[in-house]
């Protein structure tokens, strides 16, 4: 309707402009109808030029309506062309982060307070669906199912678990859970936090001792298993060493042995500190007995 006003408005101003003469003689009231009818003109042309161009802002998708049909169009962010007889409802499509504490119920029926958040955004795709199917107050539908998914997950695991052992698998289920109910309908679920669960103070104190004695458990077993570790490293240590030995001894023959005697008594009677040197076993052996640098005299002892 506004578009039509405007429309009319707009093209009885020109008229008047450019007729002004017709209605009356006087050239200083021809000139301030002329201004008049001008600005005229100006303000409505734009007004109605406003309705066939709308731009939608960045972060945000527009949805038409005309006379309650809902276009299947999405209006992205940017500059659109648009029928001047429908109204553009805008949603924004930035990511949500809807925060919220909820009562639940254990597995074993324990009563527990969960304080959860859900990050969320419309698809801009679906915005016209949602518009038609929810309507303006989108939030409320995703709190109601939000609320009702996680005390689901939360009933099919006991307190201790929610509370300690495993919250991190609890938030993924509820994620999981989330984005199949809520992608239908026309909503992206990019993460589900379980951020905090309040449990009974008793509870919460035999939680607490069970899992430290679970820890000093794991220390003593991470002990034991480093000190049987030593404990055969030094085994097999000890056993190669036994083993080197016992090959050393089994190829030191008595052949060997004479010769490793001779090359040792050679080395001896080269050196320079050299005074007596005796050879093998007192059984024939000769008695190297060095008189000067120059020459040596082997001397056999007594039979």
């Amino acid at each position: 309707m506004s578009f039509i006003i405007s429309a009319i408005a707009s093209l009885v101003s020109i008229l008047v402009f450019f007729n002004n003469k017709k209605i009356v003689d006087n050239r200083i009231a021809q000139l301030v109808i002329q201004a008049i009818a001008g600005l005229i003109a100006l303000v409505t042309t734009i007004n109605a030029l406003s309705r066939l161009i709308i731009v939608i802002p960045a972060g945000n998708v527009g949805v038409e309506d005309f006379q309650g049909k809902v276009s299947d169009r999405s209006l992205t962010a940017g500059l659109h062309v648009i029928n001047p007889f429908a109204d553009v409802v805008q949603f924004s499509v930035r990511l949500r982060d809807l925060k919220e504490e909820i009562g639940a119920t254990s597995k074993e029926g324990l009563a527990l307070g969960i304080d959860v958040s859900i990050q969320y955004r419309i698809d801009p795709a679906k915005a016209p669906s949602i518009y038609l199917n929810i309507g303006t107050e989108e939030s409320e539908i995703v709190i109601s199912r939000f609320r009702s998914i996680s005390r689901e997950i939360v009933a099919g695991y006991s307190a201790e678990d929610v509370y300690a052992t495993k919250r991190e698998e609890v938030s993924l289920k509820l994620a999981e859970k989330l984005r199949s109910q809520l992608a239908p309908i026309g909503f992206i679920v990019d993460e589900a936090l379980l951020r905090n669960v309040k449990v009974p103070e008793t509870l919460q104190a035999a939680i607490q001792q069970r899992l430290k004695a679970e820890q000093e458990n794991l220390q003593m077993k991470f002990v034991l298993e480093k000190e049987k570790q030593e404990a055969d490293r030094k085994r097999i240590e000890a056993k190669g060493s036994a083993d080197a030995q016992k090959i050393l001894a089994e190829g030191l023959t008595p052949a060997v042995l004479q010769l490793r005697q001779i090359e040792a008594t050679e080395k001896l009677a080269q050196s320079q500190n050299s005074k007596l040197v005796i050879l093998g076993n007192g059984q024939n052996t000769p008695l190297i007995l060095p008189l000067d640098r120059e020459a040596t005299r082997a001397i056999a002892p007594a039979p």
